[in-house]
């Protein structure tokens, strides 16, 4: 308060003596920063609504049409005539010139204008050239409707908006920070943009998605219109070229070559996924291979590449344009609706002109006419001054120009004064006539466009997508995402080890056990003797507590992995036995299997990754008269239950040991397996079509158009070609049949075999280049319709219907086959197969129905009294509340 007094009297003083005032320092910053943001807002970074440009594109764009004469200009002369009206450096405006010339629209490049693939920058601009090309020319264009402003020195006119007749700002995008204010407008593809307006002026809905020049594969299901808050989700497109290789063909958008291989290879040394090399061959277009060691999943690598690499990545749009010089917040709906109503006007505005100049035409040329056809130039041969001889020609003409349009003005009866006298002497009032008839019909033409305007602008964006739309077809595939968990992909980095006895587990112990192979997102889960249970993230060193029974990497959600247990509860306690699954819990936290009475002890236990039910021998102590001191225990025949479930009663008495005495099978159900199209991935929720039901020794079938067989293992992870032409699950007993077309004879063959290697890929036609698959049958009984082709002269041949299980007996997969015709043959379809009963195959009783989220198919798994090898792919994740028990079991068994 001091301070402010002082300044005040201050300032009282200077005013009285020097009549000076004096200003604070904080309204000089509030006054000075707001006008700084705006300017930074609406003069450089935030593009206009009107016409989609910035303002240093706007004058680059003015600057190459005020240079324009059909040849190229070297860009840095381009550069220094838009300095005329760019209040910035050269380095800013060269640098805005070749973001839009790598656009491919707007400019016609020539020279080294970079790669936005590999991300090589453009050579110096005194090094290429540029002119606008026929589009630009076209839509960007029309000095006579456009509105012109005073420079930034007041020198030069320049544009306030291009009079742009497309909706360019979508077709381009935009992407600007300024003050306080973002915009990122993504680019769209221009067929779309053209059949989206044309819909938007037939009163029809329409949808716009992104298209992104590096092409790629794009996720629009949160797009939101481009609004904020939305979010489109970009992978490169990546397949598998041989058993070793990846290629990655097209990538993200906002990555380049050289950044996408950059983020594989510091994935690797992280020790996220494992690559032996990368190979670069990028050109013309995009060429990756990745070359993968032996022993790597190529399905679970690509999975890697896309949740530890800029493979995929996410990218949130921000509608934000300008105005009326204000920002304005709008989806991309709406920018195509204002940038189609704008264009309708502008053409408006271009044909109101052009009727206005065609009827100014035929009325000189109606006046020019009258005044050569009745000679009334003859009038003003007896004038001697100007008044009279502008008053004898319009004298001359009033009795000639009832059917006139608009009065005769002064204007124009000098105008018909400068007619030479070599034109009057030449004229031919046929060609006078015929040129009025065609003024007249392009007037009545204009009209009808005017009258017809919606109409007119359809059929002018119809005739941009003819003339410019060959080659701009849509680059980015539009599919829905499968989403990857990372703890399902990532390579196991590291080693876990425990010790025991003091409770310990981690990857710093490489002195005491070695438990797994994992990776350092992994979560681990931990039993002790003490019948606790505990998961916690991998790390250097963690207690867990004393005495480890077993240690795991734990996977969320897996209702497979089945744990079987015998304990002892509290000290004196009678023994129980449980059997129950963890599917989720809360890390860190340390769970009680049995009631925590003080003493429990637990005496038996196993991890079952499918759910095995051993046979164990409990042996009691010798104590009183007991007279059964051993017996047998199927833990199939208890149910699995709830981790809290306090389980059956085994005895009252001391037990002395339980011995395994016979390794068990699997009481879970065979799982449900579904392919989705959309994603090209195996699930277990319902989606899409039903291929079976799946044991852990069950294969799904694949055959590929090129005449590839192969079985796989049903695992969650796989990813399949979009072209196969067979998916289903494997039956091995059941023979395939095959017509295929013979490269070397030149005919049909068919043949049937069975799959007698299920771990090899083989080719069921052969290796002639001209060789290829017509058709494939999985049934037990096929049948085909030969369609022969006519001959000339000849009436065609009855169509030949085959039963294919009598025409050829099974033989070996690289059997040739029977030639099926020498014919010329028309098609081949595909007929109803022959009815066939399946023999009865023996009903199994379930011990528990459980739906599960994961497959695991290792095969070397056995359970033991204190650690099980099991299937290592993935872990849990986030925490989670306890699961609810399923009561107390009470049967005593013994």
């Amino acid at each position: 308060m001091e301070d402010n007094e002082e300044l005040n009297n201050l300032q009282n003083e200077n005013t009285d003596d020097s009549n000076e005032a004096l200003t604070r320092i904080s309204g000089m910053y509030k006054d000075w920063f707001l006008d700084y943001a705006s300017y930074v807002i609406l003069e450089r970074a935030v593009p206009a609504i009107e016409d989609g440009f910035k303002p240093v594109q706007r004058r680059i764009m003015h600057s190459l049409k005020d240079l324009d004469d059909g040849r190229y200009n070297k860009v840095a002369n381009v550069v220094g005539h838009t300095m005329q009206y760019h209040p910035h450096g050269d380095a800013s405006i060269a640098d805005a010139m070749v973001q839009i010339g790598q656009k491919d629209l707007l400019i016609d490049t020539q020279g080294n204008w970079g790669n936005i693939l590999t991300g090589d920058r453009a050579a110096a601009s005194r090094y290429i050239e540029a002119r606008l090309s026929k589009f630009a020319l076209e839509v960007v264009f029309s000095p006579k409707i456009t509105e012109w402003q005073s420079s930034y020195d007041g020198r030069k006119k320049e544009p306030v908006n291009l009079p742009v007749k497309f909706p360019l700002l979508l077709a381009q995008g935009a992407e600007g920070i300024a003050v306080g204010l973002s915009t990122k407008i993504l680019p769209h593809n221009f067929v779309e943009l053209i059949e989206a307006s044309i819909k938007h002026l037939k009163g029809q809905r329409f949808k716009l998605f992104p298209d992104f020049p590096t092409a790629g594969i794009i996720d629009i299901a949160n797009y939101n219109d481009g609004l904020r808050g939305g979010k489109v989700r970009v992978r490169a497109k990546i397949s598998q070229y041989d058993k070793s290789t990846l290629v990655i063909n097209e990538i993200p958008y906002g990555t380049n070559t050289s950044t996408l291989i950059d983020s594989i290879l510091k994935a690797n040394d992280k020790g996220k996924i494992k690559i032996k090399k990368i190979e670069d061959n990028t050109a013309a277009e995009v060429e990756i291979l990745v070359h993968l060691p032996n022993g790597i999943s190529p399905d679970k690598t690509i999975d890697a590449l896309y949740a530890f690499t800029s493979c995929e990545s996410s990218i949130s749009p921000l509608g934000c344009i300008i105005e009326d010089n204000k920002p304005l917040f709008i989806g991309v709906t709406e920018m195509l609706q204002r940038s189609t109503d704008a264009t309708v006007e502008l053409l408006k505005q271009e044909l109101e002109i052009q009727l206005a100049e065609l009827e100014e035409q035929w009325h000189f040329a109606s006046l020019e006419r009258i005044f050569i056809e009745n000679r009334i130039y003859r009038d003003i041969e007896e004038e001697e001054t100007w008044d009279g001889v502008i008053k004898a020609i319009d004298k001359g003409l009033k009795p000639y120009t009832e059917h006139l349009r608009r009065a005769v003005t002064e204007e124009d009866i000098v105008r018909l004064t400068e007619i030479r006298i070599k034109r009057i002497s030449k004229f031919d009032l046929g060609k006078a006539q015929e040129n009025l008839d065609n003024l007249e019909r392009k007037i009545a033409e204009v009209k009808h466009h005017l009258a017809n305007l919606v109409d007119f602008a359809i059929d002018y964006f119809k005739n941009l997508k003819e003339t410019y739309g060959r080659g701009r077809e849509r680059k980015s595939e539009i599919r829905v995402f499968d989403d990857i968990e990372a703890t399902k992909v990532v390579i196991r980095n590291t080693k876990l080890y425990v010790n025991r006895e003091e409770g310990f587990v981690g990857t710093s112990l490489r002195r005491d056990e070695y438990v797994t192979d994992c990776s350092d997102i992994d979560d681990i889960i931990v039993f002790t003797k003490d019948g606790h249970m505990m998961v916690t993230k991998v790390d250097a060193k963690t207690f867990v507590g004393k005495n480890i029974l077993y240690v795991a990497v734990f996977k969320k959600k897996d209702k497979r992995t089945i744990y079987n247990m015998i304990y002892k509860d509290g000290k004196g306690g009678p023994t129980h036995i449980k059997r129950f699954a963890v599917t989720s819990i809360t890390r860190d936290r340390a769970y009680e299997l049995g009631t925590g009475k003080a003493g429990t002890d637990v005496l038996y236990f196993s991890a079952n990754p499918n759910g095995e039910a051993e046979v164990v021998t409990v042996n009691l102590r010798q104590v009183g008269s007991i007279k059964k001191l051993k017996w047998d225990i199927d833990f199939a025949d208890v149910l699995i239950k709830g981790r809290a479930s306090k389980g059956n009663i085994v005895t009252k008495y001391s037990v002395k040991r339980i011995e395994l005495k016979e390794k068990g099978l699997s009481t879970l159900k065979p799982r449900k397996l579904w392919f989705d199209d959309t994603v090209q991935r195996l699930n277990i929720d319902g989606r899409g079509e039903l291929l079976g039901e799946f044991t852990s020794e069950d294969r799904l079938l694949v055959i590929n158009p090129n005449g590839t067989v192969k079985t796989l293992i049903p695992e969650l992870t796989l990813r399949f070609d979009d072209e196969m032409i067979v998916l289903e699950k494997w039956v091995p007993k059941k023979p395939l049949t095959a017509i295929y077309w013979e490269g070397d004879k030149e005919l049909f063959y068919v043949k049937r075999f069975l799959v007698d290697n299920p771990d090899k890929e083989e080719n069921i036609i052969t290796d002639h280049p001209k060789s290829y698959l017509e058709a494939v049958f999985t049934d037990y009984r096929p049948r085909a319709e030969v369609v022969y082709a006519k001959k000339r002269g000849q009436d065609r041949k009855e169509n030949l219907e085959l039963d294919l299980e009598e025409f050829i007996s099974v033989k070996g997969i690289g059997a040739m086959g029977n030639q099926l015709t020498k014919e010329k043959v028309l098609e081949i379809n595909a007929m109803e197969p022959l009815p066939y009963e399946l023999p009865e195959v023996p009903k199994t009783e379930d011990i528990e129905v459980v739906e599960e989220e994961n497959i695991t198919s290792d095969k070397n798994t056995e359970a033991s009294n204190h650690n099980t090898n099991q299937a290592r792919s993935s872990a849990a994740g986030d925490e989670e509340g306890d699961e609810e028990g399923d009561g107390e079991g009470q049967t005593t068994l013994f």
